[in-house]
């Protein structure tokens, strides 16, 4: 199956696809993961049409995931690498909040 016509646009300059990849499934509650075996599945996923990645600081190794995925697209193919896109979320731990910790862990999320 082939997504068509799937694209819409967040906002002006950010077309996504109209359904998006969840990866909370690899926060670690529902089981191991083998990793190479998720890349591949996310390979197919995006050659399908289903461009667009949900991912968290929390959902475990997901953000690792969506940087090899992209690593691997660029790789293969530059013109599709432009197509994907990955939206996270930083979801801090309850109690104070100052500048520098925003920072520290939108930085590790961006290495990721």
């Amino acid at each position: 199956m082939i997504v068509q016509n799937s694209i819409m646009n967040l906002a002006d300059d950010l077309p996504i696809c109209r359904i998006l990849n969840g990866m909370w499934q690899v926060s670690g509650g529902h089981g191991q993961i083998d990793p190479e075996l998720a890349l591949k599945e996310m390979l197919e996923y995006h050659k399908m049409g289903f461009t667009t990645w949900d991912l968290a600081d929390i959902y475990g190794p997901a953000e690792s995931f969506i940087g090899e995925f992209r690593r691997r697209l660029f790789t293969k193919d530059r013109a599709e690498s432009a197509r994907s896109q990955a939206l996270t979320k930083f979801v801090p731990n309850p109690g104070p909040m100052t500048k520098s910790i925003v920072e520290f862990y939108i930085n590790r999320s961006l290495k990721k």
